[in-house]
C-alpha cells in the first residue's frame, strides 16, 4: 500500500479523527507530488508517481465510500457540495489515467504533472474548506473517530489505479474488492517485470 507517513494508523488512537486523517493524507499527497517532480532520475521518477498514484486511488476511493455520503447528509447544501467535489474526482482521475500512458522521462509528462499537481491541491482546499470544517464542527469526537477506521477499512480494499466514472460509494463498493484485487495483480507483475 501506498506510504502514509505522517498519521497514525491506529482508529484508536485518541487523536485520530476522519478529519485529520484525511488532511494527513493531503498534506502527505502535497509532499509526494514533489517527490516526483524533484526525482533525480527516469527510475526515481517512476516510483514515486507510482506511490503518489496508488495513494491517490486509494485516499479518492475512500473519500467517495465514506465522507461524501456523511458530507451528502450533514452538511448545508451537501447534495451540491459533494456533486460538485465527484466531478473534480472525475477530471482528475481522467488526467491521472492519461498521465499513466505518457512517457515520464517527457518534458510533456512533467508539464501535465505541475497541471494535475495544481487540480488535485484545488480539489483538497475546497474539500477541507467546504467538507472537512463543516463535518468536524458537526459531528461528535466519537463520529469522527468511527469514520477513520471506516477510512482506513476502505482504504485498505480500495483499487490501486484511476477508474474513472467510478465515482459514488455503491460503485466503489462493488468495484473496489475486484478492481482492487487486478490492480494489486497489475502492480506485483510490473514490479516482477522491472
Amino acid at each position: 500500500m501506498a506510504d502514509t507517513r505522517g498519521r497514525s494508523d491506529n482508529p484508536a488512537d485518541p487523536d485520530n479523527d476522519v478529519v485529520r486523517f484525511l488532511t494527513d493524507q493531503h498534506n502527505l499527497i502535497k509532499d509526494m507530488f514533489d517527490e516526483v517532480l524533484g526525482a533525480s532520475g527516469d527510475k526515481a521518477r517512476e516510483e514515486a508517481f507510482t506511490e503518489l498514484r496508488q495513494l491517490l486511488a486509494v485516499h479518492e476511493t475512500a473519500e467517495e465510500m465514506v465522507l461524501h455520503p456523511r458530507a451528502r447528509r450533514s452538511v448545508a447544501d451537501g447534495e451540491a457540495i459533494v456533486d460538485a467535489r465527484l466531478e473534480e474526482e472525475h477530471e482528475a482521475k481522467k488526467s491521472l489515467s492519461r498521465l499513466e500512458k505518457m512517457d515520464i522521462a517527457s518534458d510533456e509528462f512533467l508539464v501535465e504533472l505541475r497541471k494535475f499537481r495544481d487540480e488535485v491541491i484545488e480539489h483538497a482546499e475546497n474539500e477541507e474548506r467546504e467538507e472537512f470544517g463543516v463535518l468536524h464542527d458537526v459531528l461528535s469526537a466519537e463520529d469522527l473517530k468511527r469514520m477513520a477506521g471506516a477510512v482506513q477499512a476502505a482504504e485498505a480494499i480500495a483499487p490501486t489505479r484511476p477508474h474513472p466514472g467510478v465515482e459514488s460509494a455503491k460503485l466503489n463498493f462493488a468495484a473496489g474488492p475486484f478492481a482492487s484485487m487486478l490492480d494489486r495483480a497489475r502492480d506485483a507483475i510490473a514490479a516482477a517485470l522491472r
